[in-house]
């Protein structure tokens, strides 16, 4: 391989590697956003609001006891970090919940989930006093 076959794989590896880091940096970045927007519980009831079913900015107003212009604002944030879809019909401005916007969040919880599962696990079988190798010393002893 020539000196300059190398540079070249070498530049198209650093691009994957590139691409893969920027893959991840925005599906963090997605999941951050998204969990700065539900820190706040009038998202939160907003996004269960619109969860089943389309509804006009007014009609999720009258359900808090805040401004229409601060509800506008929550429905800003939710929509900026990509958990609502809004629809304009005429000079109304309509709002869904975007289940997909969520699906970051999810796998997130899903890993930090399955890790702590995984832990108790370990827990218990240690205060058991259940050791894998024990079991695989066993195994193989017995094949």
């Amino acid at each position: 391989m020539s000196g300059s076959e190398r540079d070249e794989r070498s530049t198209d590896e650093h691009a994957t590697d590139e691409h893969v880091t920027d893959e991840r940096s925005t599906d963090e970045h997605a999941t951050d956003e998204a969990l700065r927007a539900l820190a706040e519980p009038r998202r939160r009831a907003i996004l269960r609001l619109v969860a089943h079913e389309e509804l006009p900015a007014g009609r999720i107003a009258e359900e808090f006891e805040v401004s229409r212009t601060a509800v506008s604002q929550h429905l800003g944030v939710l929509r900026a970090a990509g958990l609502l879809h809004e629809r304009r019909e005429g000079t109304r401005r309509l709002y869904r919940a975007r289940p997909e916007g969520l699906a970051g969040l999810q796998v997130f919880l899903d890993q930090m989930w399955a890790g702590s599962l995984e832990t108790a696990k370990r827990l218990v079988e240690a205060e058991r006093g259940i050791d894998h190798d024990d079991h695989a010393d066993g195994a193989a002893a017995a094949g």
